[in-house]
């Protein structure tokens, strides 16, 4: 069974840096894609970043520029790294991992999601 477990975060005034962490544990065989998503208030979950197998990067029009996804040197991890937030920022954060737990077994797995609150 696969499990994302995601950190770092908070509350931080506009302006403000934050660093997302998202770690995969359990039996994973290939992981062909790491994204974050948003949740606002009311509104759906969007994709705002996404980092694929081979480490190209997508993003919202809305944060390029501002926001970094990585992947980690340990496997199966993803951060986000948020610069210059904006109120309009805030959400709660989904890390979600494209991957196979084995040859023929592809899924996509969420994490609990963490809140990210920007003060204006």
């Amino acid at each position: 069974q696969v499990r994302l477990v995601e950190s770092g975060g908070g509350l931080v005034q506009s302006g403000g840096s934050l660093r997302l962490s998202c770690a995969a544990s359990g039996s994973i065989y290939v992981t062909h894609a790491m994204g974050w998503y948003r949740q606002a208030p009311g509104k759906q979950r969007d994709l705002v970043a996404l980092i694929s197998h081979y480490g190209s990067t997508n993003y919202v029009d809305s944060v390029k520029g501002r926001f970094t996804i990585s992947a980690g040197n340990a496997t199966n991890t993803v951060y986000l790294r948020m610069n210059s937030l904006k109120p309009e920022d805030t959400g709660v954060y989904y890390c979600n991992e494209d991957l196979a737990t084995s040859i023929l077994s592809r899924s996509h797995y969420w994490g609990q999601g963490t809140q990210v609150t920007v003060s204006s």
